[in-house]
């Protein structure tokens, strides 16, 4: 019997079918460009799609308001109230005649690139906080022909929560689905662009940024931002109590956050332009509660000379030319807030033992800078089946308050952990195989970091084999100042558990019982032949 489909299933089998014609559509249409353009391309058609729609729903929802207080929605001078201008009180943007998605969807498919290009133009001079999220002539410059454009207008069309469901993240979806179809296609040079949700998840229910300030300075499209505040809204319920930083050097991505921050109703605040987190700190002078990246793993080409004699460098020494991952850890540093900021990031496994610097990181741990590392599973990544870690710097490990927990003093303590076994969770379906953290396993970690913080935790003896361990500073600098948690956690040897004498009896019996089948199996088979006049040599 065939298995029950559930609606939810169906819903993600259709939008992916939907959004893969898309893509099919501009594959074959001339003049779409390069994978990055056509992305774009669909990426800012998505936006108005759902900008549009946004919209349509904050206009009926006025409309609805405006009848429970006894008034006429369509009468001549409430509507010139109410409409012109409108101001809509969750954040919706009012959208002039030509930026609407129902005259975009209606107007004919020769005039659609023109349309399309009005209105993001139309947008972007009537709403300040989307200046900047497109680049004038998307559509109009690529031309594609008039059956393309329309084929794929429609075809985003179809993509609404009213077919959907009253899906909160549906556009989350949405731009997943292209996120990771660029990621598949980048190169290990590029860094890692997409970020999956559990690991996200992972750093932001551990560091839990719940209010004030937090910043990521490589933030691709916005998602350590978006997934953050999503977890502020199940904890806390109250988004406007962060505010959100970042930088993103590439431009197509930097437009792409802006969208998406826009859309999401977060405040945000990612400089003036896209550049580099090094070469034109856009934040330079302001410190952060909370820091969240994923920066590009081993990067090279980051550096040029001006940054030699650099201020973010004067406690620790210059990191190594060749590679930014000490780089990246210092610039993180310098933006937390000195006495009580907390970073939670990802680095490629190298920076954990890198000889080349060694004294850089000899001083964070002397400085109580690290609090924790933990080890990832392999292949959680899409562009990179390599085992990244999750560092936690911590500008205050002397213990007090902190989101209604009391804090112990774990100066010159470090807390290791190693997930790399927690591999029983691979996602189906995806190009290659995938590893997924459930949300309990996340949780678990969560609840270790907690605990080791504690008041009442004995931090000489946290630990449980193969998985965790707090370690004192006298036993890191015992080991040359690596970070490697293996260094320090208790692996077992499980073949130490196999009873050897035992286990030889078992193999040499059962080796026996197959010579003796074999010997039987050719008595009988000799016999047979005996019996119509045969030998068997």
């Amino acid at each position: 019997m065939a298995k029950k489909t559930t609606k939810k299933a169906e819903e993600t089998l259709n939008l992916d079918a939907i959004l893969f014609k898309c893509r099919d559509i501009l594959r074959q249409a001339k003049n779409s460009g390069s994978f990055f353009e056509k992305r774009d391309m669909m990426l800012t058609l998505v936006f108005l799609r759902f900008i549009g729609e946004k919209y349509e729903d904050g206009v009926e929802n006025l409309r609805q308001y405006l009848r429970d207080q006894g008034m006429n929605p369509d009468d001549e001078e409430i509507f010139k109230a109410f409409f012109e201008d409108a101001t809509f009180a969750d954040g919706t943007f009012d959208l002039p005649p030509e930026a609407r998605w129902s005259t975009i969807i209606n107007t004919p498919a020769p005039q659609l690139n023109v349309a399309l290009d009005t209105a993001l133009k139309s947008i972007g001079a009537t709403n300040p906080q989307l200046k900047g999220c497109f680049v004038e002539g998307t559509f109009t410059q690529r031309n594609l022909g008039a059956n393309d454009i329309k084929k794929v207008v429609d075809e985003v069309n179809k993509i609404s929560h009213k077919t959907f469901g009253e899906e909160k993240d549906l556009i989350g979806r949405v731009y997943e689905y292209f996120l990771k179809e660029f990621a598949v296609n980048a190169t290990k040079e590029e860094g890692e662009f997409y970020t999956p949700h559990d690991v996200v998840q992972l750093i932001a229910t551990v560091i839990e940024p719940f209010d004030g300030t937090l910043y990521d300075p490589c933030c691709g499209s916005g998602g350590m931002f978006i997934q953050s505040s999503e977890l502020v809204r199940a904890k806390q319920g109250d988004i406007s109590r962060i505010n959100v930083y970042g930088q993103e050097k590439e431009a197509a991505t930097y437009r792409l956050a802006k969208m998406n921050l826009a859309l999401r109703g977060i405040s945000h605040n990612l400089g003036s332009e896209s550049d580099s987190s090094f070469t034109n700190d856009l934040h330079k002078g302001l410190y952060f509660d909370y820091i969240m990246a994923n920066p590009p793993f081993n990067l090279k080409g980051w550096w040029n000379d001006n940054l030699s004699k650099d201020a973010r460098w004067t406690d620790y020494g210059t990191p190594p030319e060749s590679n930014a991952n000490y780089a990246w850890i210092l610039h993180m540093l310098s933006h937390l807030k000195p006495l009580s900021g907390v970073a939670g990031f990802l680095l490629a496994n190298g920076a954990l033992g890198d000889t080349d610097a060694l004294e850089i990181r000899k001083k964070l741990i002397e400085n109580d800078k690290v609090e924790a590392i933990i080890i990832l599973p392999r292949e959680l990544f899409i562009t990179t089946d390599i085992s990244v870690t999750f560092w936690i710097l911590n500008q205050n490990k002397k213990g007090g308050k902190y989101h209604g927990r009391e804090l112990r003093d774990r100066e010159h303590e470090l807390l290791f952990m190693d997930l790399r076994r927690w591999t029983d969770n691979p996602v189906k379906g995806e190009q290659k195989k995938k590893v997924l953290l459930s949300s309990e396993q996340i949780q678990r970690v969560a609840d270790i970091y907690h605990q080791w913080q504690t008041v009442g935790t004995d931090g000489k003896n946290f630990a449980e084999p193969e998985l965790y361990r707090s370690v004192g500073i006298g036993e890191i600098e015992q080991n040359n100042w690596t970070l490697v948690p293996s260094k320090y956690i208790e692996f077992i040897d499980h073949d130490l558990e196999i009873d050897y004498p035992k286990e030889m009896a078992r193999i040499q019996q059962e080796m026996k019982e197959l010579m003796l089948r074999e010997k039987e199996s050719q008595r009988m088979l000799e016999e047979a032949f005996k019996g119509i006049g045969y030998g068997i040599d």
